[in-house]
């Protein structure tokens, strides 16, 4: 799953987003646990005794389970916040079950809600006759309850559904980061491909680069002992063979090369007229 930066659009994640989001879970399980059993039974629910007691189980449950996100987090331990992402999840999918539960039985016993709501608020009269504004009222009442339970139910279901993609998100980011971490510290593993700036362009590569090629850039001219140890590089064709060796015929010398070739030497004499 891609981590998300932001948490309801404009707090950070990281990590006020996350405090914001357990501090809600934890502060929602105490309001509903407390009102499911705390106060006067609703009056178009027609359910068991017990199931107010049921959802207001799962709800202090869920705030307990909240006290392990907050250790995750400030303690920074990946495995017990996925833990906590796990357990809660599976607290919220039984809480919201109950209460859906308890949605459908009110209103396909509606006419059991709406007989409790007469003998409650309009007693039967001393003919033994209800009157007919008591169950037209009542009838109202029971059928508006019911409209209420499952637009609570609908809106509750999608704020804690995008909170569950915040907590997974975190969490999958938290384990992210500590594989990171754990690389670093791995001997097993050589510096090489695990940098994370190797695909970044391999700015420490060896080759030369390529701005020398088009003649831009300063580039340090080859010293002459490294010129004279080099080999000698030999002409060849294409096929491999060596280019020959072109001959010239001998040119003449001028004057001064003349004299200078010959000095040192005896001069040439010359022969008396007559003398062969």
């Amino acid at each position: 799953m891609k981590a998300r930066e932001y948490c309801c659009c404009a707090i950070p994640l990281v990590k006020a987003g996350i405090y914001a989001t357990l501090i809600e879970q934890f502060s929602l399980g105490i309001i509903i646990g407390t009102l499911s059993v705390g106060t006067p039974s609703i009056v178009g629910a027609a359910t068991p005794s017990y199931a107010p007691l049921l959802l207001a189980i799962a709800c202090y449950v869920g705030v307990a389970i909240q006290v392990l996100g907050f250790i995750g987090v400030f303690k920074e331990k990946h495995i017990l916040f996925r833990r906590y992402a796990t357990l809660h999840s599976l607290i919220t999918l039984v809480a919201f079950a109950i209460a859906a539960a308890w949605v459908i039985l009110s209103a396909s016993r509606h006419s059991t809600a709406l007989t409790n709501c007469e003998n409650k608020y309009y007693p039967t009269a001393p003919n033994g006759s209800n009157t007919t504004e008591g169950q037209t009222v009542c009838g109202i009442i029971t059928w508006v309850d019911v409209g209420l339970m499952i637009g609570a139910w609908v809106f509750f279901a999608l704020v804690q559904a995008y909170l569950l993609f915040i907590v997974s998100s975190y969490g999958t980011a938290q384990r992210r980061d500590y594989e990171k971490y754990e690389a670093l510290n791995d001997t097993t593993k050589p510096l090489t491909d695990n940098i994370p700036m190797s695909d970044r362009g391999d700015p420490w590569d060896y080759r030369a680069s390529a701005e020398y090629e088009d003649g831009h850039g300063y580039m340090r001219n080859a010293s002459t002992a490294s010129t004279m140890n080099a080999p000698l590089q030999k002409e060849r064709y294409a096929d491999g063979q060596s280019y020959l060796t072109p001959t010239y015929p001998p040119q003449p010398q001028s004057q001064f090369e003349r004299q200078q070739s010959t000095a040192g030497q005896p001069a040439p004499t010359q022969a008396h007229p007559g003398v062969y």
